[in-house]
């Protein structure tokens, strides 16, 4: 049985093949223009990883904003219930799970079978989301992979007070030319969006264990700092890389969709 899924999300899309279960390979790539470009590109780099084509994938599950334009899927889902649903397969143990995406920030709860308890969003400014590294990487003048290493080497981080995107870019100006350090600004901009996060994670009710899933997980100071602040262990995703779980959601959604067909 080999299933699929393709999260169509706003800075960059994945795919995910499973074979009997086992992730069989996946795939990220930056979004385009249109959502079935993306899922296309996404979906070709899966299937040449795999060696199969299309037509051997027995069902495909759709997920993440561009849901509802992804041709290939044969079903769409909430990118909510596939974001739990694949990182408690990933580990068992977890309740809550953060996704940091490139525009929006996610919590959810969810119990030991991945489905959603309870969960919380910030859709309604950058501030919270990937999007704003981004934007204080280009003010920084250092790469988005390279911010978080910089502020891992802060001893003294930076105050960084605005809780908007557009009048952070300025405070952090401000700061650059009062000749702060890059590494204490760094830092101060970790910190601050992680006391963002988790103040969301807070009032969707935080219960241990707890992991981080999309890009910003990659970030090694965003996973320190929410650590220090929540006073919590994340557990890391030791088998699969935290940007696929979405679509990893998706793809076992669609082996359980499969199953119960009998087909």
């Amino acid at each position: 049985m080999i299933v699929a899924g393709c999260d169509v999300g706003s800075t960059t899309a994945e795919a995910v093949i499973l074979n009997d279960g086992k992730i069989l390979s996946s795939e990220i790539v930056w979004v385009r223009q249109r959502p079935e470009q993306s899922a296309e590109d996404a979906m070709n780099g899966a299937l040449a990883k795999a060696g199969i084509s299309l037509k051997e994938i027995d069902y495909c599950v759709g997920t993440g904003y561009g849901r509802r334009n992804i041709p290939l899927a044969n079903e769409i889902m909430w990118e909510i219930a596939c974001h739990g649903r694949g990182a408690q397969w990933l580990v068992p143990s977890v309740r809550t799970v953060i996704d940091l995406g490139g525009q929006d920030c996610k919590v959810m709860r969810v119990n030991e079978k991945g489905k959603i308890v309870k969960y919380k969003v910030n859709d309604k400014c950058a501030a919270g989301s990937g999007r704003f590294l981004e934007v204080m990487a280009e003010t920084l003048e250092v790469g988005l992979e390279e911010i978080g290493a910089l502020a891992l080497r802060s001893e003294n981080p930076a105050n960084i007070t605005s809780q908007c995107c557009v009048f952070a870019e300025s405070e952090v100006i401000s700061i650059i030319n009062e000749g702060k350090e890059l590494a204490d600004i760094a830092n101060g901009l970790h910190l601050s969006l992680s006391r963002r996060i988790a103040s969301l994670a807070r009032t969707a009710g935080l219960v241990e264990e707890v992991t981080v899933t999309g890009g910003i997980a990659k970030n090694i100071a965003i996973l320190k700092n929410l650590e220090d602040v929540l006073k919590i262990k994340i557990k890391e995703m030791e088998i699969a890389d935290p940007q696929i779980v979405g679509a990893l959601g998706a793809a076992l959604y669609a082996r359980d969709k499969l199953k119960k067909s009998g087909k």
